[in-house]
């Protein structure tokens, strides 16, 4: 059962998704990692979705991957290719995707974070690109999170002396976008989900995808992409209906609907 390790809730458009081991600090097993790359593709295929929350049971975020479960049984790269799997289905989620963080969040576990478009931690919140310790290497994308997010310095520092940071400087390093009082970190993730949902859903999109791709674009590339997605923008229903709400004063609605015809 999906619900014995990722459970799932709905509140309107948004999905929220809680890792659910907390035996293990929420630790990745063989399940669990399926049950992630699972509801991630269903999240991707569901137009009702429009905000993707991930989150942990049990006063922790993820302690990484479950090395007591091994492989499986199989080869280790076939594990290793489930890995990779969720880890791009996560980064091309086309709904905004929100990490909210207490407790431990460290290797496969913070690169799960930092995969999200947007990571809200409490002050209890501790991290760390534990693998050195482990005798492993960066993986879930941190190889490639890392550098683009704080530089290659910041990130080899991270990377190779496995250090355990807190909050306040993964804050510092841009690695968080807010911290919030645990009391309210709930309320606050809900407030921005609901604002994400309420948002134009093809615009958001294409916002999305064209920041990602922008990392790896010449000018030329970005400002070519950015004439693409305007033009998808201006085939929907939302274009107008915002137009119309401005000049009415009032908050439009966005449905995300193709309006050529």
């Amino acid at each position: 059962m999906v619900d014995d390790v990722l459970s799932t809730r709905r509140d309107g458009g948004v999905l929220t998704l809680t890792l659910n081991r907390p035996h293990r600090k929420n630790a990745l097993n063989g399940e669990l990692w399926d049950a992630l790359r699972t509801q991630l593709a269903a999240a991707a295929d569901d137009a009702d979705v429009r905000a993707v929350v991930l989150t942990g049971a049990g006063g922790a975020f993820c302690a990484g991957a479950d090395l007591s479960d091994g492989a499986g049984g199989g080869h280790p790269l076939d594990h290793m290719r489930k890995v990779s799997e969720a880890a791009l289905l996560l980064h091309e989620l086309p709904v905004p995707s929100v990490a909210m963080v207490d407790g431990v969040a460290v290797g496969a576990g913070w690169n799960l974070a930092l995969g999200c478009d947007l990571v809200v931690a409490t002050p209890a919140a501790r991290f760390s690109q534990i693998f050195a310790r482990r005798g492993l290497s960066l993986d879930f994308g941190g190889s490639w999170l890392l550098p683009k997010l704080v530089g290659m310095q910041q990130a080899k520092r991270l990377a190779l002396l496995a250090e355990t940071i807190d909050a306040a400087e993964a804050h510092r390093l841009g690695l968080v976008t807010w911290v919030i009082e645990p009391e309210e970190i709930a309320g606050f993730v809900a407030d921005v989900g609901a604002r994400l949902a309420a948002a134009a859903p093809v615009a958001i999109a294409q916002s999305k995808a064209l920041l990602h791709e922008g990392a790896d674009a010449t000018l030329r590339e970005a400002l070519a992409n950015e004439a693409r997605a305007q033009t998808i923008n201006l085939a929907t229903a939302d274009t107008p209906a915002a137009i119309a709400a401005f000049k009415d004063k009032r908050d439009p609605v966005f449905t995300g609907k193709w309006a050529v015809r």
